[in-house]
């Protein structure tokens, strides 16, 4: 059967879309993005005790001290576990995405109920939406609107609103027809009928869509973490790239925070609905103030909006709408980052002496794809973990064009394959023949990495093995690698220079004398375009950093291994590391002073001199280790 290009049509699709359409995605990238920004800056910028209450009270309108309490603490267990800032990210974003797609399925939900012309065009698009993996829909949204929070809403709009349209026409269909004929009988309109008699009687089922809107929502927002969009999918994103327990419980339980809160608000917001009369019959039977009677008592909904409105205006008023702050008139700078050993440790050392030094910095995670885009669109300044000539490329071929280099700070990069020091053998070529001691397989990471093609369909290959090729992650290979070794077993891993693996494990890199993986390459620093004329002093900093083993396998180690599951394990390792080695700091400063001293030399212009200006990235050729 011939070969069906539906890749290749959607790509085209995509290519139209972004070169037609650019203002709209430029106007919705403008309003999302901005209610989401705004929403999450009065949620982190407002006092945190006047935000719980504000939650608590919304918890009691709705559903009474059963809800407030409990939620005021859950929201304080959150703070705890230093997870508030990405928590109320994530609630904004969420807030935004259930919000839009709200809109749009609830008078599509209709449509599709009254209309049979309307449900048949409708049901297999909803039918498509549903069962495609949610992954995809952050794709087209990266390509639309670059990375962020705004790709993420947008992916998590078309992922939730499927259970809103199917349940808003279930709800309007279900109603009693000798209902809506009665109102007929009586010459109503059909307006009335669907505000009086439909809507009204459908609203249960309605509510449970709105329910399920908001829980997808929640569910894709930690997913879209991948994109850059910030708050606990990052968390999470952060934690499973680094096999991070500790940090992934913490996140994992700031969401179940946050998906009870919201499941149970909304499903009592519906029940109050449904039940108002009854409500209010049990109350006033009571006979008066009796512990069950506060236990059931429900402000009016007019005491209710009220009390709500209130508590967010002290809130904005203590500074959630900014009163009471100023500019520091610090520079802003976002630095992109992958989960890559040597990136992190560089990323954050960065971070500090930026931070010393009176730059804003705001650090973004990223998987590669996403994070080469978001430097060519300008959305990421700087990325320090270009792996070239080879990891890379496919990226430096599309974007090169559009970045600057900076320049190398790490020569020798390998990518190669690792087994225990005790065992004999030092070649790849050894192996042939003792498969059998390894298991048959070789141990690898992420299916998308060029390390892993390359052992696939060159290594092996070349080499006549009769290994299997397991892919998993790299936290996985990781945590595989420490069973067998603490077990005493053999087993060979993929494995790249530089990584903390080699001072952690006795563990020893096997020759690659066909060289199937290519010869060895370096580590680059990478800027938007602009990069130099923006940043100067910074420019030059990351342009005369020179590393070797002797202070990155230390920093690696200290980060990954003295304070591995710890609290801000990568910040904390390298501020640990700083103060026992302070001489390292004018390494990353390029030998120049520290903080206060003699600034470098500057043109007329203001530049750096000629020499340090950066530029525009050649197509690339490379890609050792590491996720692709």
């Amino acid at each position: 059967m011939p070969r069906i290009h539906v890749g290749d049509w959607a790509e085209s699709l995509v290519d139209f879309m972004r070169d037609h359409f650019s203002w709209l995605f430029d106007f919705i990238q403008s309003v999302v993005g901005g209610a989401i920004t705004h929403l999450a800056d009065w949620l982190t910028d407002s006092p945190l005790p006047a935000v719980v209450v504000l939650f608590a009270a919304i918890g009691w309108a709705v559903r009474g001290p059963v809800l407030g309490l409990p939620a005021a603490v859950g929201f304080l267990l959150i703070d705890s576990l230093d997870m508030w800032q990405p928590a109320m990210s994530t609630l904004a974003l969420v807030l935004v995405s259930a919000a839009v797609a709200l809109l749009i399925a609830i008078p599509l939900g209709i449509l599709t109920a009254r209309s049979r012309a309307v449900g048949t065009v409708v049901k297999p698009v909803l039918d498509f939406m549903q069962t495609m993996p949610a992954f995809v829909y952050l794709i087209p949204a990266i390509t639309f609107f670059g990375i962020g929070e705004v790709p993420g809403a947008v992916a998590t709009v078309v992922f939730a609103l499927p259970p809103g349209v199917r349940m808003t026409e279930l709800g309007i269909r279900s109603v009693d027809a000798e209902m809506v004929e009665a109102g007929e009988a009586f010459g109503t309109s059909e307006w009335k009928i669907l505000k009086d008699i439909q809507f009204p009687l459908a609203l249960p089922t309605i509510m449970a869509g709105v329910n399920q809107v908001i829980m997808l929502s929640l569910s894709m927002v930690v997913t879209a973490g991948i994109v850059g969009a910030g708050g606990l999918g990052s968390e999470v994103f952060g934690a499973l790239s680094n096999n991070n327990v500790g940090l992934g419980v913490e996140a994992g339980v700031a969401v179940v925070v946050l998906a009870i809160y919201l499941d149970r608000t909304v499903n009592a917001a519906g029940q109050r609905v449904e039940a108002r009369a009854k409500r209010a019959a049990t109350v006033r039977s009571t006979g008066g103030f009796t512990p069950k009677w506060l236990l059931d008592w429900r402000p009016r909904p007019v005491a209710a909006v009220g009390g709500v409105v209130a508590v967010a205006l002290v809130a904005g008023l203590l500074g959630g709408f900014g009163l009471g702050t100023s500019d520091s008139g610090r520079k802003k700078i976002t630095i992109g980052w992958i989960p890559w050993e040597e990136d992190v440790v560089v990323t954050n050392m960065y971070k500090q002496l930026l931070e010393k030094r009176g730059y804003d910095v705001t650090l973004k995670q990223l998987d590669v794809g996403p994070m080469f885009q978001g430097i060519a669109r300008g959305d990421i300044d700087l990325f320090l973990d270009a792996w070239l000539p080879t990891l890379h490329k496919k990226y430096m071929d599309e974007y090169g064009s559009k970045l600057e280099e900076i320049g190398q700070w790490y020569n020798n990069v390998d990518v190669q394959l690792a087994i225990p020091k005790n065992l004999p053998y030092n070649s790849v070529e050894e192996l042939k023949g003792h498969e059998k001691e390894f298991g048959g397989r070789i141990v690898g990471i992420e299916p998308g990495a060029n390390i892993m093609d390359l052992t696939e369909k060159k290594l092996i290959p070349e080499y006549g093995l009769d290994f299997d090729l397991v892919k998993s992650s790299t936290p996985a290979m990781i945590a595989e690698l420490d069973r067998e070794m603490a077990a005493g077993k053999p087993i060979v891993v993929t494995m790249w220079r530089p990584h903390w693996a080699y001072t952690k494990y006795d563990i020893k890199p096997l020759a690659d004398p066909k060289q199937s993986y290519g010869a060895p390459g370096w580590i680059s620093s990478i800027g938007r375009k602009g990069f130099a004329k923006d940043f100067p002093e910074l420019n030059t900093w990351v342009k005369n950093l020179k590393l070797d083993d002797s202070v990155l396998g230390p920093l690696e180690k200290k980060v990954f291994v003295d304070f591995e599951g710890k609290p801000n394990a990568a910040a904390e390792g390298v501020k640990a590391y700083l103060k026992e080695n302070p001489d390292v700091e004018q390494k990353f400063l390029g030998g120049l002073p520290a903080a206060g001293g003699e600034q470098p030399k500057q043109d007329k212009d203001g530049g750096q001199d000629k020499g340090a200006q950066p530029q525009s990235l050649p197509a690339a050729t490379r890609e050792p280790g590491g996720v692709s």
